[in-house]
C-alpha cells in the first residue's frame, strides 16, 4: 500500500507500508502511513539514568525530549511501541484549551487558577509547532480548527466561549455563522461555529515518532515491548519490567489510559474511555476542497462530539462515539458511518479503508491530574479527550518540576483529587447514565 504524506510546506513524500513495519499489528490509518522508524530493544538487565519515563506517548515523549534538551540522561520504558496508545490513535486535532471551560475553573478553584489555566491554554500547540520546525518532523501539520453548533443554544455557548478566550487575551478565535461558516466547512448540519486559526491538525503517530527520533538524537534511550510491572518509590526509585529494571533519581509515570497495573493507585483514579475512528478510501483533493475549503479540522460542541478532518493523501478521517470502560463496539464502521452521512449526505456509499478505536483517560472533574506520589515519582494523566495539545504543555510542566521550577506544575498538582462517584465498581454505570442525560440534551439541541 502506497500512501502519500505532506509536510507543512507542501512537499510530498511517498512512504510504503510494509507488513514488517513495527506498527503492522496496529489497524489504523496512522500505522499504515507511519514514517520509517526503528524497532527499539526490550529492556534486559539493569540500566541507570537520571530520569526514567514510563510511557512513550505524547506526555512521556514530550517530557523526555524536554529533559534531554536540558541535559539529563533519560530512559523511556514503553509496554508496546512509541505512540501505540492514544497518541497514535486519536483524531489528530490541535484543539486549544481543556476539556472544561476556564470559567468552570474559576467557579471550582478560584480566579487565580483560572488565570493560570488561561495563560497556559495555547502553550501545547506552540510546543508542537516549535518541535516540528526545530527537528524537521514530517507530520502533515496544518493550521486551523473549528467547533461547530447545530442549534441556537449551542451557538450561544460558542459565543460565550469566544468571549472567554478574548478575556484571556487570545483574540485569534472568532465566531462565524451561516455563509461565513460555510467558507470553512461545507455542511448543512451546522448553523455556525467558533474558529481558531492557531489550532490545527496533524498525523499524530508521525509527530510522536518525530519526538522520539529527536530525543534519541540527544542521547536519550527508548526500550519498547517492556511493560512496567511496578515502581519502587523510595529515595532511589526503581522501575521494574518482566526482564529488566531502571534505577533513576526521578521517575515520571505517563501511561494514562494504558498504564495498566504498573501503578494501581494512579490507574484507579482515571476511567479508560474508547473513541472510534474511521478513514475512508481516497476521495481526492477536488471533493475534499469543496467540503473543507480552508482545510480546518472540525468537531462539534455536543457532549459526545463528532470530530473529523481531511488527510494529506485525500481521505476523510472521521471519529466519534464513546464507550466507558474502554471497550470496542460490535462494529466501529456501523457506529461512525451514520454520523458521517448526517454531516456529508453526498458521501453515502463511500468505502471505509481503516477503522479502529483507542482509549483516553477520563477524570471525574475532566481536568488533568498531575502531582507526586513520592518525593521521587511524578505523574501526569487524565487529559479527558483533549490530550493532543494538553499533553505537550504538561510534559513541559513535568520537566520544569524536575528542574525545581514548581510554580506552573503546582497549578495542576494543587487541584484536589475527586474520585468517581460509585467507586471502581460502579463508576462505569454512573458515567453511562451521565452520558445518556447529556446525549439527550444534545439530541434536543440544548
Amino acid at each position: 500500500m502506497n500512501l502519500q504524506t505532506t509536510t507543512e510546506t507542501g512537499d510530498r513524500v511517498v512512504d510504503t507500508f510494509s507488513p514488517a513495519s513495527p506498527y503492522a499489528g496496529m489497524p489504523t490509518y496512522y500505522a499504515a502511513s507511519a514514517n520509517p522508524t526503528p524497532r527499539r530493544p526490550e529492556l534486559l538487565g539493569e540500566e541507570v539514568a537520571d530520569i526514567c519515563v514510563v510511557g512513550a506517548g505524547f506526555t512521556g515523549m514530550g517530557a523526555a525530549l524536554e529533559l534531554a534538551e536540558r541535559g539529563y540522561k533519560v530512559i523511556v520504558v514503553e509496554g508496546e511501541r512509541v505512540g501505540w496508545g492514544a497518541s497514535g490513535r486519536n483524531g489528530g486535532q490541535l484543539v486549544n484549551g481543556y476539556s472544561r471551560r476556564m470559567l468552570e475553573v474559576r467557579q471550582h478553584y478560584g480566579e487565580a487558577a483560572e488565570k493560570a489555566f488561561g495563560a497556559m491554554a495555547l502553550e501545547g500547540q506552540s510546543i508542537i509547532r516549535e518541535r516540528v520546525a526545530k527537528y524537521g518532523i514530517q507530520c502533515d501539520l496544518r493550521a486551523g480548527n473549528a467547533i461547530m453548533a447545530m442549534s441556537k443554544p449551542q451557538l450561544k455557548l460558542l459565543a460565550e466561549r469566544t468571549e472567554e478566550w478574548h478575556r484571556h487575551g487570545h483574540t485569534q478565535m472568532f465566531l462565524a455563522e451561516g455563509a461565513a461558516a460555510r467558507e470553512h466547512i461545507n455542511s448543512d448540519r451546522y448553523i455556525g461555529g467558533m474558529f481558531d486559526p492557531i489550532g490545527g491538525h496533524m498525523h499524530s503517530l508521525n509527530y510522536v515518532l518525530g519526538e522520539a527520533a529527536a530525543f534519541e538524537s540527544l542521547g536519550g534511550r527508548i526500550f519498547e515491548n517492556s511493560r512496567v510491572t511496578h515502581v519502587d518509590r523510595g529515595a532511589e526509585p526503581v522501575v521494574h519490567t518482566a526482564r529488566g529494571k531502571v534505577r533513576a533519581n526521578k521517575v515520571l509515570v505517563c501511561g494514562n489510559a494504558y498504564l495498566g497495573d504498573a501503578a494501581p493507585d494512579l490507574s484507579g483514579r482515571i476511567l479508560p474511555v474508547s473513541s472510534q475512528v474511521i478513514a475512508t478510501e481516497v476521495l481526492g483533493d477536488d471533493l475534499l476542497e469543496t467540503l473543507f475549503p480552508t482545510n480546518y479540522c472540525i468537531e462539534d460542541i455536543r457532549y459526545i462530539p463528532d470530530y473529523y478532518r481531511r488527510t494529506a493523501d485525500g481521505r476523510l478521517l472521521y471519529g466519534g462515539g464513546t464507550i466507558y470502560g474502554g471497550f470496542d463496539p460490535a462494529s466501529i464502521e456501523g457506529k461512525i458511518l451514520p454520523q458521517l452521512h448526517q454531516t456529508f449526505p453526498q458521501l453515502k456509499g463511500v468505502k471505509v479503508d481503516f477503522q479502529w478505536s483507542g482509549n483516553f483517560a477520563l477524570t471525574m472533574t475532566r481536568y488533568p491530574q498531575m502531582g507526586r506520589v513520592s518525593d521521587s515519582v511524578y505523574f501526569s494523566q487524565g487529559d479527558s479527550g483533549h490530550g493532543v495539545t494538553t499533553t505537550q504543555m504538561l510534559g513541559r510542566r513535568l520537566a520544569e518540576a524536575i528542574d525545581g521550577q514548581m510554580t506552573k506544575f503546582d497549578v495542576f498538582a494543587s487541584l484536589p483529587y475527586i474520585p468517581f462517584v460509585g467507586g471502581k465498581l460502579f463508576r462505569v454505570p454512573y458515567c453511562v447514565l451521565g452520558a445518556w442525560y447529556y446525549g439527550m440534551r444534545d439530541r434536543l439541541g440544548i
